[in-house]
């Protein structure tokens, strides 16, 4: 076949790939896709327990010797298997490919549908001063894992294209039975911070809330523990199919400095009820500047449907045909390609037309501690709902402590969740009964 009669296959290909999206869409837009629809809450929420349960699969496998690219994998494993079981009238379980499809029964109707499922955001693991957004291809040597390096986890899976998504640190132990001991304080402290920031922030992002009272929030613990927010980190607003919504909220106000060198300022917004949000902190003990690694590859991308351009290189093309076909709409990494070669060669061309849009691997500076924890909030009628995320880990610990009303809304939020512990217990002691 010619390049000419390729470029017509192509073009062909494009339009009814065009039609059966705005097919699609016309679809999307009779049906409610919020939280309003008891059908989208069950969807979050089983998304959610995958998130958790393939975060605490990787804290357990986050030991000695272990490496960045084995515990991508592992994560993208569980997801799969996990996905797999769930609307089992679907095939596939979208390890990788975040838009694994089949056909499935619809709770209401009783009607088979189409159910795609699996990776919202690639399991990423960065390690030290690296921040986020390391997947490393599967050809990439990385330096195994040591006792004592800290390490950030963070992932997504989505059900019909509602997303979960989550983020974790810890400290890796000498061996799986001993816990991290001598636990420097600093980093402890940012830990603890980086956590508190995040319940605070989820608490505060409630209906009739502006994002610029999560920002003091945020702003007010960093300040108390003496550490610094990642200056490029956003929380976003979740909808079907869309990580990083138009709402959003900034860790800190942008200086004249960030202003200068290109980082704009986050529109006020105000949130709502039955809406969903990546409650996303990272923070530092440096300066919070974070710059892109001039060592590690970035394989993290999503495709930007508004662009449009003629690819010349047939490699380029062929990347882009996939995309379109596995990964439309949310981020993916080059490590589930099968050619590894070909998706390197192609991504450069489309990454300069852009036509995808980067996730770089970001760092701070060599000796700075950087902790990064993440969650979902559902806003429903009974209140902000926390349903992704793990524990602080107990080693960390600080003798800082965060200012009063910090305090209050941590006591309160540590009374409810006692509460809630208790009840469920009491339920699960009652049904051993039965």
């Amino acid at each position: 076949m010619s390049a000419e009669e390729e470029d017509d296959v192509s073009v062909a290909s494009s339009d009814d790939d065009e039609d059966e999206e705005e097919k699609k869409a016309d679809e999307d837009d009779a049906m409610v896709t919020d939280l309003s629809d008891s059908d989208v809450c069950t969807k979050y929420q089983e998304a959610s327990r995958v998130v958790n349960l393939a975060l605490s699969g990787l804290v357990s496998r986050c030991l000695p010797g272990a490496t960045v690219g084995e515990l991508c994998k592992f994560g993208h494993d569980v997801i799969d298997a996990a996905c797999a079981k769930l609307y089992k009238g679907s095939s596939g379980g979208g390890g990788t490919s975040s838009a694994a499809a089949g056909t499935a029964t619809n709770n209401k109707g009783g009607t088979s549908k189409k159910i795609e499922k699996g990776v919202a955001f690639p399991v990423c693991v960065s390690v030290n001063d690296v921040i986020c957004n390391r997947c490393p291809l599967a050809s990439e040597e990385t330096e195994p894992l040591k006792a004592g390096d800290i390490v950030k986890l963070d992932l997504g899976v989505h059900i019909d294209g509602y997303i979960s998504v989550a983020a974790h640190t810890l400290v890796v132990p000498t061996s799986p039975d001993s816990p991290p001991a001598d636990v420097p304080a600093e980093v402890g402290n940012v830990a603890v911070a980086a956590y508190n920031a995040m319940l605070v922030a989820a608490a505060s992002i409630r209906a009739g809330a502006k994002n610029s009272d999560v920002t003091r929030a945020v702003g007010r613990v960093a300040s108390a523990y003496g550490v610094n927010p990642i200056s490029s980190v956003r929380m976003h607003q979740m909808k079907r199919y869309v990580i990083d919504g138009v709402k959003e909220v900034a860790l800190s106000d942008p200086t004249a400095e960030d202003l200068e060198a290109g980082e704009e300022r986050v529109g006020e917004c105000q949130f709502e009820q039955a809406e969903v949000y990546a409650v996303d902190v990272a923070l530092s003990t440096g300066e919070g500047r974070p710059r892109p690694s001039g060592e590690m590859r970035t394989t993290v991308f999503r495709r930007n449907v508004e662009a449009k351009y003629r690819l010349k290189v047939k490699a380029s093309r062929a990347l882009l045909g996939e995309v379109d076909r596995k990964y439309p709409a949310l981020p993916f990494t080059l490590a589930h390609f099968e050619d590894e070669r070909a998706a390197r060669m192609g991504v450069t061309e489309c990454i300069g037309h852009g036509l995808l849009t980067p996730y770089p691997v970001l760092h701070e500076r060599v000796d700075a501690k950087v902790a990064h924890f993440k969650c979902t909030v559902l806003l429903l009628p009974s209140g902000t709902t926390r349903v992704t995320g793990l524990d602080l880990p107990e080693y960390f610990v600080t003798d800082k402590e965060a200012d009063e009303e910090t305090k209050a809304l941590l006591a309160e939020l540590a009374e409810a969740a006692a509460k809630k512990a208790k009840k469920k217990a009491a339920k699960k002691k009652k049904n051993s009964k039965k």
